[in-house]
């Protein structure tokens, strides 16, 4: 049995795919692409697909991850074009490796996130981050299915900085904005966030930033995943999941 790692995109309009709806389209995807999948036993098999670290629904991402089990080998290239070519626009597999090590979902341990603020000026913007920042806990509240919990979203955060600002030409409607002034600022956050329990979202650190500095943009925040991976401790920077299967060498058939 092979496994294969991909790495797809959830661009424009399809950021608000929710996760079930994304695993639909890739199993029909699959069929497509005439993909000889490995399937689980029991009464109700199906094909052995491992998704890790999904994305918030109404969210970008460049790095998603999944694991797909193969019943017969196939090239990792031609099967990332099978699968681009299957899916959707937006929903884009953008690199295919054979799995040579364990534990890919443990690996992914924080994620890089970019926030647009539309309307938000990039001095304001800095005011906040160094408020959040300087703050040794930030509590916020979100309603989960147990009710409102409260928790502290600093902790998670090891990054968090402002961009070079720019000007906008209007909110896009597909990326979060609505209408509004033309040539408006816009302030760019990017921050690392540690994958703890429970998971601190970008819109917490929001909420936090809101607490903290009284930052509350006028329309919600296009908000995208960059990179998610091992996190370095000493730099605060986050390091890609797949270069272990692409260094490690490959095991011959039979031996031990």
């Amino acid at each position: 049995m092979q496994r294969i790692r991909l790495r797809y995109t959830k661009r424009g309009r399809l950021r608000f795919t929710s996760h079930r709806d994304f695993q639909r389209a890739f199993e029909r995807a699959l069929r497509r692409a005439d993909v000889p999948m490995a399937y689980s036993a029991g009464f109700t098999p199906h094909p052995k697909v491992s998704y890790a670290g999904a994305a918030p629904t109404g969210v970008g991402s460049e790095a998603e991850y999944l694991e797909i089990a193969l019943a017969q080998a196939r090239d990792p290239e031609e099967l990332r074009l099978l699968l681009d070519e299957s899916l959707p626009a937006g929903l884009d597999v953008i690199e295919a490796v054979e799995a040579r090590t364990p534990g890919l979902a443990e690996r992914l341990e924080a994620s890089v996130w970019e926030l647009r603020l539309e309307g938000v000026e990039p001095a304001q913007a800095r005011r906040a981050v160094a408020a959040f920042l300087a703050a040794d806990t930030v509590e916020v509240r979100r309603s989960t299915k147990n009710g409102m919990r409260t928790f502290d979203c600093r902790s998670a955060v090891t990054r968090l900085e402002v961009a070079d600002g720019v000007e906008t030409e209007g909110a896009d409607p597909a990326v979060g904005g609505g209408d509004g002034p033309r040539d408006r600022a816009c302030a760019i956050l990017r921050l690392v966030v540690r994958h703890l329990t429970p998971a601190v979202r970008p819109d917490d650190v929001l909420s936090g930033l809101q607490a903290t500095a009284d930052l509350a943009p006028p329309v919600p925040a296009a908000v995208t995943r960059l990179a998610q991976g091992p996190l370095d401790e000493e730099s605060g920077t986050v390091t890609d999941p797949l270069a272990n299967d692409r260094d490690a060498v490959a095991v011959p058939a039979g031996s031990v």
